[in-house]
């Protein structure tokens, strides 16, 4: 009885999805002894004329020896002069979405180092394309095609997405043109996975390998609901997928149009996720919300009023579900645009109207240099991460900014781009707090960050 209960229920929403199916299709559904047989042709066939295959050239630089610098042993090599090159090739994906002016959405990982993008339609059409534009932190780009009978993707509603809502993938796998695949939803809303400077992805089981890149993810109606984009794991699928949401990449590629780049704003604040912990200290029972625990000066978020201790919990009206959420929501907005905060403060909830500011410079020099305060650390340029960071609204430590190679620190393993987490145990955001701990110890306990790993690291 179970399994025939199983079978039933898989039975019944292949039927559901055949009704669905049928309602696009102008010619009636296939039968087999008067039942209506399960398709998603009639999904498939309204979005194939609008995916398209990408194929590009490029050049690289290859990364040399620092010898081969040496004009004496270029010419004992028979090295040409200047830096040498390798070409490149890639295949990927792309959609449609404005048939009017030709524009087609891609990943930006799709046609880095580009030279030459073509575009191929199901029909075999091929179409020399023109990069509109790219944006490395959110992985989308523009393209621009002939608008010679073009179909485009209708525009779907990825903030309307449920876990569980089934999905179709389109795209390129391995080079294999136009290949469909179906899923649900796994989990909406995915961050921290250090694919992008900006995450929000739809997780889908739809398969996606390398190729789908810069694809179709589309709802039962048709509907493009995202741009597929990464895999979790290597090589090929394991049904652990990520695709871009159609929202974000909409609000990315009007900028790209636009302006040709996206012109990102910032508030200006440091943030966190809240914990058990941290929301009993500050007295609320949701750990929904983002913690602001830094406002640069001079930003406008000062200008605002927030203030060290805020809790944002919905921006124009949006809940914001953690800190990576709140930094998704702002840098997304434009330079200039007003945005609406609810604030948690004290225990009671305010609302804050913010101007979205302008970026400011990535990193700010220490206050004190450690080459005269701690010999230990000599040779370090520390700062502090500030808006316009990719690491900004993410860790919270001290950033590294070069470190003299044949300094002390750089003999104790420290290295540019390292975030100094805490030192002997204690939490550091600033140069400041770094050197005051570092000046009265007589050894320093420094938990690293470096890249997507975090370590130890003990210095005498």
């Amino acid at each position: 009885m179970p399994g025939r209960f199983v079978i039933a229920l898989l039975s019944a929403g292949l039927f559901a999805l055949a009704a669905v199916g049928a309602r696009a299709d102008t010619n009636p559904p296939a039968e087999v002894g008067g039942v209506e047989l399960p398709s998603l042709a009639p999904v498939v066939e309204k979005i194939a004329p609008g995916v398209v295959n990408i194929a590009t050239k490029g050049h690289v630089e290859i990364q040399q020896n620092p010898l081969f610098n040496d004009p004496f042993f270029r010419r004992f090599f028979g090295l040409p002069e200047g830096p040498i090159e390798r070409e490149t090739q890639s295949v990927g994906s792309g959609v449609v979405v404005d048939a009017e002016n030709g524009y087609v959405i891609t990943n930006s990982h799709v046609v880095a180092n580009a030279d030459e993008i073509v575009v191929i339609f199901k029909d075999k059409r091929r179409f020399e394309a023109e990069l509109v534009g790219a944006d490395s932190e959110t992985d989308v780009a523009v393209l621009k095609i002939e608008p010679d009978n073009l179909t485009a993707l209708p525009i779907g509603d990825s903030e309307a997405l449920r876990v569980g809502d089934f999905v179709v993938a389109m795209g390129n796998p391995f080079g294999l043109s136009h290949t469909v695949t179906l899923g649900i939803v796994s989990a909406l809303g995915r961050t921290g996975l250090g694919i992008e400077g900006y995450e929000d992805f739809i997780q889908t089981d739809a398969s996606i390998n390398p190729g789908n890149s810069g694809g179709a993810l589309v709802n039962l109606r048709g509907e493009l609901i995202g741009i597929n984009t990464a895999i979790l794991g290597r090589g090929g699928n394991i049904g652990i997928g990520f695709a871009i949401p159609i929202n974000m990449a909409h609000q990315i590629m009007e900028q790209l149009v636009e302006f040709g780049e996206v012109q990102r704003g910032l508030l200006g604040i440091n943030i966190q996720d809240l914990d058990h912990d941290l929301a009993e200290a500050f007295g609320v029972d949701a750990l929904d919300g983002a913690l602001v625990t830094r406002v640069v000066p001079g930003s406008a978020a000062e200008a605002a009023g927030l203030q060290t201790g805020d809790i944002v919990t919905s921006v124009d009206g949006r809940p914001v579900r953690n800190a990576s959420d709140l930094r998704n929501k702002i840098g997304l907005k434009r330079v200039g645009d007003v945005v609406e905060l609810t604030v948690t403060r004290n225990g009671e909830e305010i609302t804050i109207t913010a101007q979205v500011g302008e970026p400011v410079e990535r990193v700010q020099q220490a206050a004190r240099s450690p080459d005269e305060t701690n010999p230990r650390l000599k040779g370090a340029t520390l700062g502090t991460i500030e808006p316009g960071s990719s690491l900004y609204g993410t860790v919270e430590g001290v950033l590294v900014l070069a470190v003299d190679p044949d300094s002390a620190a750089a003999r104790a393993g420290l290295k540019a781009g390292d975030v100094i987490l805490s030192v002997n145990k204690k939490p550091v955001t600033m140069p400041e707090e770094l050197l005051e701990i570092a000046d009265a110890s007589d050894s320093l306990l420094l938990n690293i960050r470096r890249g997507e790993w975090a370590h130890f690291l003990l210095i005498h």
